[in-house]
């Protein structure tokens, strides 16, 4: 959905939400690099209280379904504070690593903008307004059988950054999902 269709919703309060890294980038085939976007979620799940619903962090980018409460920050609010801060904390990850492939990537991707330096996340994100159960059920279906898809695993709960761990093993040592919403 563009920009301009999101200041319509402002009484929607469950999305299914894709951001992907520039060049796609695979940055999150790293543990250590997901578990930074693991806390900056977590983080702003306190300020936003937002509620995550399910959710996959695929190599090159993240998937999820979420629910806001509209009185503490809108899907723009959260994704923009999630995706500009997880930058910050991956790019002075990467620099302490010598990740110097990535952080080439990520310099060439911002070369186009004059106050950046680097640019980690594409413009932008994509959602869709969960209007109802059944949209629900076939987001976190598609959510879960992401990795699966992808042959990184061969059951969607061998797969450690999925909710799908959640769902299915109640295993929520990753990230904290809300699975008793049906």
């Amino acid at each position: 959905m563009g920009r301009r269709g999101r200041s319509q919703l402002r009484l929607e309060t469950r999305f299914f939400v894709t951001t992907t890294i520039v060049d796609h980038a695979r940055v999150f085939a790293n543990e250590g690099y997901c578990m930074i976007l693991i806390r900056n979620i977590q983080h702003y799940q306190q300020r936003f209280r937002f509620t995550v619903l399910g959710y996959v962090l695929m190599p090159s980018h993240f998937h999820w379904v979420v629910e806001v409460d509209p009185a503490f920050g809108t899907i723009s609010d959260i994704m923009r504070d999630i995706k500009k801060h997880s930058a910050w904390d991956l790019l002075e990850t990467l620099r302490s690593d010598q990740r110097n492939d990535l952080i080439r990537i990520f310099a060439d991707a911002a070369s186009g903008y004059d106050d950046q330096r680097s640019k980690v996340w594409m413009d932008r994100f994509d959602d869709e307004v969960i209007r109802n159960e059944a949209m629900l059920r076939t987001k976190l279906e598609y959510i879960h059988q992401n990795p699966v898809k992808a042959g990184l695993v061969a059951k969607a709960e061998d797969y450690r950054f999925s909710s799908a761990r959640n769902y299915i093993l109640n295993d929520h040592s990753v990230l904290r999902v809300k699975t008793d919403w049906y």
